[in-house]
Order: structure tokens, then C-alpha cells, then sequence
């Protein structure tokens, strides 16, 4: 990722349907939703809640993120997404037109307003050498420790040491 990129994370709400697309060049799988966002706060004097203006992101999610976006996402649904934010620009029937596109690295569902269930998924290009996460759910938890704040974890392998924070 570039230095001089415009790294944003919105808070809001799937406006439109998801739809899922693939590239004609390569098959590329993309999806792509809108996203409205609006700030709101708490006017004392008013005693009412305010709403300021929505503004409106088109969001593009790639490749094994776009199918996981397309099978998990739906309008409506309260999301947080995280990427790269940039200016897409076409001509239309009323002249130049302008939109704010976030091109997404990570995203999911806000469980402020609900709960969710995660399912892993394991891809086929893992196995070929993409940078996966690794896999943790054979890891066993590890009690917090009192006052050091450093939880200390001894395998008897020793390249499997972990140490974990609180």
C-alpha cells in the first residue's frame, strides 16, 4: 500500500443491493453496494437527536472478499468498511458526474445493531501460496495473568512459544 494513500473507515448502512461482477479482461471477481453514512448527535438544547446530511460512498470489495461480501451482505444491513478511499469520474445525461468510491480491504457487519455468526472459509489459491491468515483455532486460550500483563506460554517445542498480551 502506497504512503500516500486515503486510508478511511465508514460506519453505515447498505443502501443498495450487493451485486457480485467479474471482470471481462480475467474474471475478477468484484462486488459492489453503496454505502450511506450519517453523523448524528444528541442536541441538548433541541433534547432531540440531529441528523446531519448522508453522504454516499460506492464500495468495491475484490476477489475472495467479494464473494464472502455477496454471500454475508444485504441492504440494509449496518456495515463498517475499511479501504482506500478515491474519486471515480464519468460523463452522464446531465453532463460530468463525480462519485467518492471506497475500494475495500476489510468489512462486515456492525454488531452494535445485531449479531452475527462467522464461518471461515478456506480458499484454493491458500494452498498455492497467497498470503493467508494463519489459522489459530487449534491454538488453545490462555488465562490472563494478574499484574505482569505478559502472559508467558511454554510449548515444549520452543518455536512455538507464544506470549500474549492483556
Amino acid at each position: 500500500m502506497s504512503s500516500q494513500s486515503l486510508d478511511l473507515t465508514v460506519v453505515g448502512w447498505i443502501g443498495t443491493e450487493v451485486r457480485i461482477h467479474h471482470e471481462s479482461d480475467g474474471g475478477v471477481p468484484f462486488t459492489t453496494f453503496r454505502l450511506g453514512s450519517t453523523r448524528r448527535w444528541f442536541d441538548k438544547q433541541a433534547g432531540a437527536w440531529k441528523d446531519a446530511q448522508t453522504e454516499w460512498f460506492n464500495v468495491k470489495v475484490w476477489r475472495t472478499t467479494a464473494l464472502n461480501a455477496a454471500r454475508s451482505l444485504r441492504k440494509g444491513d449496518p456495515v463498517i468498511v475499511q479501504g482506500q478511499l478515491s474519486t471515480e469520474e464519468w460523463v452522464g445525461a446531465d453532463g460530468p458526474r463525480t462519485s467518492l468510491v471506497l475500494d475495500a480491504s476489510a468489512l462486515g457487519p456492525n454488531l452494535a445493531f445485531g449479531s452475527s455468526h462467522f464461518a471461515r472459509t478456506v480458499s484454493p489459491s491458500a494452498a498455492a501460496g497467497d498470503a493467508a491468515p494463519a489459522d489459530v483455532s487449534g491454538l488453545e486460550e490462555i488465562p490472563e495473568d494478574d499484574e505482569a500483563g505478559l502472559v508467558p506460554v511454554v510449548d515444549e517445542e520452543p518455536e512455538l512459544a507464544l506470549v500474549g498480551t492483556r
